[in-house]
């Protein structure tokens, strides 16, 4: 019951968000302030309903320590991507033509907020955490994991391939980050640093869902297996490869910090979200 109640509630706020938020997407100034308002809303929505279906606090998005986990996160996740254009310049499949946009910059960092909070609460904090408890880190990060990537073929330039590569470079990965830290601060982070540091600055496809004009004026273009093509990087080698590598490292600090739970074993309720050791 309580998990209807959580993603029910969750997910009328993330459709009151993001029909906001796309409402005024034509204008950046004002998707800038709406969508970090958005992204603030929805983590209160999210306490607030833990705390009415759970009887306790929400250790995942408390308030010690939250802007130094989503900072480390957004470092995480706009290095990971920066890796990715690293490699695509260097083989001459990224160019860059000039300046971009800095107000346009400005909107999707806005958008880009919203949707990296929606989503890591809907996605983590809700589905994974719970099916978690029920049977275990592993069965719930690969059914979430899934589920993650092919909510994605809803998008405008949806690929399978994307789709999948979304399941393995960021709904593994952030699961198993969750895991690891049991901070929806620091997955946060990692998604809003990945997707900010596509459309904000390397002004590239985001799951496709169209082109984005950033900080950078840039095209792609080159074999789609290393491009991703239509799709964006996301769909590129270099991305799953760099999201899976990620992923192992986030399950192995998982296992040091004994916060893995066995399948079969469930959890006493709340356990996956206190671990023995204080989230980083």
């Amino acid at each position: 019951m309580r998990f209807v109640q959580q993603f029910l509630a969750v997910m009328v706020m993330y459709a009151i968000g993001g029909t906001t938020v796309t409402a005024v997407k034509e204008n950046d100034w004002l998707t800038c302030a709406l969508g970090l308002v958005v992204a603030a809303l929805v983590v209160f929505v999210y306490a607030w309903v833990v705390r009415r279906t759970e009887h306790r606090r929400a250790p995942d998005v408390a308030r010690e320590g939250a802007a130094a986990r989503t900072g480390r996160g957004v470092l995480i996740g706009a290095g990971m991507f920066g890796a990715v254009i690293v490699n695509l310049f260097s083989s001459g499949h990224y160019e860059v033509d000039g300046p971009g946009s800095v107000q346009g910059a400005l909107g999707l960092l806005g958008f880009m907020a919203a949707a990296a909070a929606t989503e890591e609460v809907v996605y983590r904090g809700v589905l994974f955490r719970i099916a978690e408890e029920h049977i275990g880190t592993y069965v719930a990060l690969l059914l979430t994991g899934l589920v993650f990537g092919l909510s994605h073929l809803l998008n405008e330039h949806a690929t399978l391939w994307g789709a999948m590569a979304i399941a393995i470079e960021a709904g593994f990965m952030l699961a198993a980050a969750y895991a690891a830290t049991r901070s929806l601060w620091l997955t946060i982070g990692v998604h809003f640093g990945w997707n900010f540091a596509a459309a904000g600055i390397f002004s590239t496809e985001v799951s496709g869902n169209g082109g984005n004009l950033g900080l950078l004026d840039a095209t792609i273009s080159g074999p789609e297996l290393l491009t991703g093509g239509s799709f964006g990087p996301e769909g590129s080698v270099y991305s799953v490869g760099f999201g899976a590598l990620l992923t192992l490292v986030f399950l192995w600090l998982a296992h040091r910090r004994g916060n893995i739970v066995p399948f079969g074993a469930a959890a006493a309720p709340g356990r996956p979200s206190t671990p023995k050791t204080p989230p980083s």
